[in-house]
């Protein structure tokens, strides 16, 4: 049955919210789609249900075209398997945690692996019983410090995750490359533009992982791409290193005064007035910047890190976020930090004191291009002086190597296929390869071919349901609303009934009655508005197709709109079901 506008449960507004940040936001809320319940958190009204249920046929087909089996695993769950992967202390801050009335502790869920991992457990115990992959389309809870953007980031959203069972990493690599093919199906489909990136596991483990990123500029993930096909979110990309270089013929270390110079910049310029080189004029890239953070891992009591890098690059916060893993906090060193380790000078911080090996104690961390033999200028740890000719591996060693620093655009790619362009991106989907991590934790094995047990491979794999809804409207909007794709469209045609006369409304409804019963999706706007108020809803609804029946009807045509061209033509009132029945099924395009 098609519905009617005058019976739908929706109202359309003409002001932007308050809280509305990004196109999706506004349109989504604006057109009745859904409503904010609280910070992160949205009520789903029918439009926007409509076409939330439209993401997960898509999603559910290709699921089940790879053989996946669908499950539901409930959204409150026990504290004790999380206990055992040690994530009930990893997730930190990141996850809602309750006790019931005994108390018990127990989660919401803002991820499975672990559900999934003991149920397969207690059902399956031969190798004869994988290849297995089962997933689920469900709500998950995360405690996000700063929800945005509506749904692009919530504290409740919906997401389909999946897991592979495998008994051998041969298994696993056609498991992960078949869901990884069902993926770019799915994103095909959905009708955005997106760009698979290589991605760190972080707290998930494993040993491949990639980000399916919808290409965005208002996207909270960098990435990078090159014109020869590299791309990576930019937590994971790699600094192209340069190589050991020999010191012994390099000048001995020396220090000197450097007053008012405790920014990278007053220090090129001291350096190039007071201490010339031979060969050129010091840069910002020969000064090593030692930038200190208090750490806060989940469970353990706050300690110092120290970051060295080139003075010419900044630390990346979501880079060293990501290497630091899930659930960790941390902020830059404050004067009360330093007035806890008087050993660290404020502007003149040199390795001299860094390194777990020196008098600080600190942890001491460094780029990769702080290779053994390259030559820096640096903190001497004393007010107004700094260290020349400071050799790494010669005159200090760090305790290991970080890839925190900012990645800019014309740095080389990793791979050697050109200069690195930056854009941003919404993350839709992620793939792990997440090998024993989850399966030694909980005892997941089974019996091989030859009688002996093999811990199971596994891989994780998840799209973010919700988020795609907004992605869809991120990139299918104008002015004037949304213009949705027709398969994820509420309602594939939009009739608008104007005018006063009987007959227009009966025409409309007759087009309607014919539509729906030839399976075509349709929304009539048989309300008693003006013409004005109902054209503007239906530009902020955005259905592929509208129809118009009005004073055209004594003319005996009707109106065909394409939402998305903006193209339109008369139609002749006989002709509109099979004109109409021809667009939906994809020929002749509108033409104007």
């Amino acid at each position: 049955m098609f519905t009617r506008m005058s019976e739908l449960f929706v109202r359309t507004l003409r002001e932007d919210p308050a809280d509305a940040e990004v196109a999706s936001h506004r349109w989504l809320v604006r057109a009745g789609y859904i409503r904010r319940a609280a910070p992160g958190i949205y009520s789903w009204l029918p439009l926007g249900l409509r076409v939330l249920e439209n993401v997960e046929k898509i999603v559910r087909e290709e699921m089940n075209a790879i053989g996946a089996q669908e499950v539901r695993f409930p959204a409150l769950l026990p504290k004790e398997p999380y206990e055992a992967t040690n994530r009930w202390t990893e997730y930190g801050d990141g996850i809602f945690r309750l006790k019931d009335r005994k108390g018990a502790d127990y989660l919401l869920g803002p991820t499975h692996e672990e559900m999934f991992t003991l149920t397969v457990k207690e059902m399956y115990s031969s190798y004869k019983d994988l290849p297995l992959s089962l997933y689920q389309i469900q709500t998950k809870y995360r405690d996000e410090p700063r929800p945005r953007a509506g749904i692009i980031r919530g504290r409740e959203f919906i997401m389909k995750d999946s897991y592979s069972f495998d008994v051998d990493e041969e298994g696993l690599a056609a498991s992960y490359d078949a869901h990884r093919a069902a993926y770019r199906r799915i994103f095909d489909r959905l009708g955005f533009e997106y760009v698979i990136v290589k991605a760190m596991s972080g707290a998930m483990g494993g040993s491949r992982s990639e980000e399916f990123l919808a290409v965005s500029p208002i996207g909270e993930d960098t990435f990078v791409r090159s014109p020869g096909g590299y791309a990576a979110n930019v937590e994971a990309v790699e600094v192209l290193a340069p190589e050991p270089m020999p010191f012994d013929d390099l000048p001995p270390a020396h220090v000197e005064q450097t007053p008012d110079s405790p920014t990278i910049e007053t220090l090129v310029a001291a350096a190039n007035a007071a201490q010339p080189r031979e060969d050129r004029e010091w840069t910002a890239a020969d000064t090593l910047k030692n930038v200190v953070f208090m750490i806060k891992r989940p469970g353990e009591e706050a300690e110092p890190l120290a970051v060295g890098l080139p003075g010419d690059r900044e630390v990346d916060l979501k880079r060293l976020e990501a290497h630091l893993g899930e659930g960790v906090e941390f902020e830059p060193f404050t004067a009360e930090d330093f007035a806890a380790h008087p050993e660290l000078v404020k502007g003149y911080i040199g390795p001299g004191v860094l390194g777990e090996q020196n008098s600080s104690g600190i942890r001491y961390l460094t780029d990769p291009r702080v290779v053994s033999g390259s030559r820096w200028v640096t903190g001497a740890d004393r007010p107004g002086h700094h260290v020349f000719d400071l050799i790494a591996g010669r005159d200090f060693t760090a305790d290991g190597v970080i890839e925190v620093a900012e990645v800019r655009p014309g740095d080389p790619a990793p791979d050697g296929s050109g200069p690195l362009a930056l854009e941003r991106g919404i993350e839709m989907g992620h793939v792990f390869a997440l090998g024993t991590k989850y399966a030694e934790a909980l005892g997941l094995k089974v019996l091989d071919a030859n009688g002996k047990q093999a811990v199971v491979q596994m891989g994780s794999y998840g799209v973010g349901v919700s988020r795609a809804v907004a992605a869809i409207a991120e990139g299918n909007c104008d002015a004037r609303g949304l213009a949705w794709p027709p398969e994820i469209a509420p309602y594939r045609v939009h009739i608008v009934a104007t005018g006063k006369d009987a007959a227009v409304l009966e025409k409309a409804t007759e087009i309607a009655a014919a539509l729906d019963e030839a399976g075509v999706s349709v929304l009539l706007d048989d309300r008693k508005a003006s013409p004005g108020v109902k054209f503007a809803d239906a530009e902020m609804l955005g259905m592929p197709t509208t129809v118009v029946v009005g004073r055209g009807l004594a003319d005996g045509f009707v109106e065909v709109r394409d939402r998305r061209s903006g193209m339109a033509e008369n139609v002749a009132v006989d002709d509109a079901l099979p004109h109409l029945i021809a667009v939906v099924d994809g020929v002749p395009d509108i033409e104007g």
